[in-house]
């Protein structure tokens, strides 16, 4: 059990901080970067959860996810190490196999879709797609960071907390399609204020623009129904 008497310390003034093997890093480090962007990402979905108006299940997948976020941050803050003092908290493949099973049964939930989607629709499909941004920045920053200290080697990164952080962005799309269910997606539209010459573009804008929720609830289109003929 992790005890916290007091919160600030001033260890930190000196723009260096601890990482959780208790050796150095600066606060600028690559890998502390990563695992504070996945801290980014769980406060936010603090946010998603506490609204409640997702479906059971999936709220509850959401909480399991913030505390196998902090496993994460552990993991990201802890240099593989051929012999360390103690086991570190690492994340190992079933908690991927957890992700792409939980994926799965979203997708099912949700269906195909025929165009990508624009953040938004409810407040918490709106968050959840902050959150999967936030986490594709962490995992970005996490390359960059198995670039400057090592992948899978001594004092490097483990490559599973890499790749759960891929899995992640690809759940919490899914999981703001889920909040949108009553809404619908909201659809992208290319090129709105342009008028496409082509008939098979201009079919699939139109297409897309009666999907919308926007454009179901005032009847208008964003462009003419038919392209003007070419020259």
């Amino acid at each position: 059990m992790v005890q916290l008497t007091r919160i600030y310390t001033r260890t930190g003034d000196a723009g260096q901080t601890r990482l959780s093997d208790m050796s150095l890093a600066a606060k600028t480090d690559l890998r502390v970067e990563a695992y504070g962007q996945v801290d980014e990402a769980n406060s936010v979905l603090g946010v998603v959860t506490s609204r409640g108006d997702l479906p059971e299940a999936l709220h509850e997948t959401l909480r399991l996810i913030q505390n196998e976020l902090f496993d994460l941050g552990a993991d990201l803050s802890t240099p593989l190490a051929d012999d360390p003092p103690w086991e570190p908290l690492r994340i190992v493949q079933p908690c991927i196999d957890r992700l792409e099973g939980w994926c799965d049964d979203l997708s099912e939930q949700v269906g195909p879709l025929n165009s990508f989607i624009l953040p938004g629709g409810t407040q918490t499909a709106a968050h959840l797609h902050v959150a999967r941004t936030i986490v594709r920045r962490a995992e970005r920053t996490a390359w960059r960071a198995a670039d400057e200290h090592g992948l899978g080697t001594d004092g490097g990164l483990n490559p599973l907390a890499i790749t759960y952080l891929n899995r992640l962005s690809d759940l919490l799309f899914l999981a703001a399609r889920v909040a949108n269910a009553e809404v619908g997606d909201v659809l992208w539209v290319p090129g709105t204020d342009r008028t496409p010459v082509e008939p098979r573009a201009a079919k699939r804008r139109r297409r897309a623009a009666q999907a919308n929720p926007e454009t179901r609830a005032t009847g208008d289109s964003a462009f003419p129904a038919e392209p003007p003929p070419a020259n």
